[in-house]
């Protein structure tokens, strides 16, 4: 009977053991740039794209002659954010080292 009653409580423990750690992660908000563009699909990415420029261009359309010094800290702090989310969502590109082309190149003239 505590044979029973020790597998029927450790049975119950891991389930629920289970069930919070999959609802945790259900729940959890993604707040990484890298991480959000791999779940978003590409309607939502130039959505998101475009909402960017057009507060980009607000910001530039601004008079930030009124605004004191903090203001301006935070609308750089902004615009800061939205070109790494930019980035983030955007191609990226392929970038190249210098050694990288020199060995390509060198490989080119050897097979040609």
């Amino acid at each position: 009977m505590k044979k029973l009653i020790y597998s029927l409580s450790l049975t119950v423990a891991m389930t629920l053991a289970l069930f919070s750690s999959s609802a945790n992660a259900a729940t959890e908000i993604v707040t990484d740039p890298a991480k959000l563009e791999e779940t978003m699909t590409a309607e939502q990415k130039e959505a998101k794209i475009r909402q960017i420029k057009q507060r980009v261009e607000e910001i530039k359309a601004m008079d930030k002659s009124h605004l004191s010094k903090q203001e301006r800290k935070e609308l750089k702090k902004e615009v800061r954010e939205m070109k790494k989310q930019a980035n983030a969502i955007g191609a990226g590109g392929v970038y190249l080292s210098v050694g990288a082309i020199i060995i390509i190149i060198l490989l080119l003239i050897l097979i040609l």
